[in-house]
């Protein structure tokens, strides 16, 4: 009996004149997702279907679970398209499994077929009770949902269903650029843009010798674990010790983290720029921290005119850590090193910051040759989910 892996496109299918661009996008995303596989890949309009080996299919499937863009995928047994080669397969099917219920739901997608979707459920669902001893119907609890999807050439037969990651296949939107700390919130941020078809790059700030090496080792394993969404991940790792020395030197110690922001804003638009970013994603969430209530976001956005893209703006601490186990983040964020961002922070950071005064902050020091000079020697590193050696860099 073959089985191929058959794909859903869920919210792909609700795009009109771009739904090629999407399809094709996502097939190209499946194909390098399993390039190492001895697959062969097939799609239209509706389905995508996945020619595997048997002994490769557990790992196939933990690969298609960390693609964008796949709604649902099942696998399911091919079979001629004729009524007697559909029933002879679902009973040498439905032989091995055990279930006491069942519901039979078919999808006739070629209408050239004689038997109408309704009329070959009752007639497969007579089959079954037939051929099975102790089972009945239960349309609206079963143990087992049996369904048939009837197409020109082959027609399917499965039972399993496995849930997709969804959202929109990576790269049908231009790349965004995270601000990935080592916290909780900036790699499900990361995550969520990447679920709208944002690439990302990643940008670290790190001051050495306040921050650690074990700090920066955090944030390549936390852009290790996004890399599983994707080929790989750049992440571009920012000096930002003498900026930050300067501002703690010079500016009044409630406005120091006002400042440090928006010196990171204008290194974010500059780094966007020349990486070809359309947009600054960060993790930040509606009056978590002093920096993050509505009056510090305006002043501190005020210094780059790119789209600022928050994904956890409006969830919960609760929400974003769920979010964080979900992507096997978690662990990794609360390992005790500390970022810049955090480092430094001062006893009574100000909440609601007056633009004017940050204006008259940033004149204690000249700040624009600092950023040049940080923008100009990033170190950058291509980080892929398995493992690799940065020993260059550590």
């Amino acid at each position: 009996m073959k089985r191929v892996i058959l794909i859903k496109y869920g919210e792909l299918s609700t795009k009109k004149g771009n739904r090629n661009f999407f399809i094709n996008t996502l097939y190209q995303n499946i194909k390098n997702k399993l390039k190492s596989f001895d697959v062969s890949i097939f799609k239209d309009r509706s389905r995508m279907y996945i020619e595997f080996h048997d002994s490769e299919l557990e790992e196939i499937k933990k690969r298609l679970d960390c693609v964008f863009g796949i709604h649902m995928y099942h696998i399911a047994y091919i079979v001629d398209t004729n009524i007697d080669s559909i029933k002879n397969l679902l009973i040498e099917l439905v032989h091995d499994l055990s279930f006491k219920t069942f519901k039979v739901e078919t999808k006739r997608s070629d209408k050239s077929f004689p038997i109408h979707s309704q009329e070959m459920n009752h007639l497969l669902g007579g089959v079954v009770l037939k051929n099975k001893i102790g089972v009945s119907v239960d349309v609206h609890n079963p143990e087992l949902f049996i369904k048939l999807e009837i197409r020109e050439d082959h027609s399917y037969i499965y039972f399993n269903a496995y849930r997709g990651a969804g959202g929109y296949p990576i790269g049908t939107q231009p790349k965004g650029m995270l601000m990935l700390s080592g916290g909780i919130d900036s790699p499900v941020a990361g995550y969520l843009a990447m679920k709208r078809g944002i690439p990302i790059d990643c940008v670290y700030f790190e001051a050495i010798p306040h921050t650690s090496l074990d700090a920066r080792n955090k944030v390549i394993e936390l852009s290790k674990k996004l890399a599983k969404y994707t080929s790989e991940v750049h992440l571009h790792i920012v000096n930002f010790t003498s900026i930050q020395e300067e501002i703690y030197k010079n500016c009044h110690p409630s406005y120091c983290i006002t400042i440090m922001r928006r010196m990171m804003y204008r290194i974010m638009e500059k780094l966007a720029n020349k990486y070809h970013g359309f947009a600054i994603v960060n993790g930040e969430s509606v009056g978590q921290v002093a920096s993050q209530t509505l009056t510090s976001m305006r002043v501190i956005n005020e210094v780059t005119s790119m789209p600022v893209l928050r994904p956890v703006a409006c969830f919960d601490k609760l929400e974003i850590i769920d979010l964080a186990k979900k992507i096997d983040t978690y662990d990794i964020s609360i390992l005790p090193y500390e970022d810049c961002c955090t480092v430094f922070v001062p006893k009574h950071p100000v909440i609601n910051p007056s633009l004017d005064q940050a204006k008259k902050e940033e004149e204690k020091f000249n700040f624009l040759p600092m950023i040049d000079y940080a923008v100009d020697n990033v170190d950058t590193i291509v980080v892929c989910e398995t493992e690799k050696e940065f020993s260059d860099l550590l």
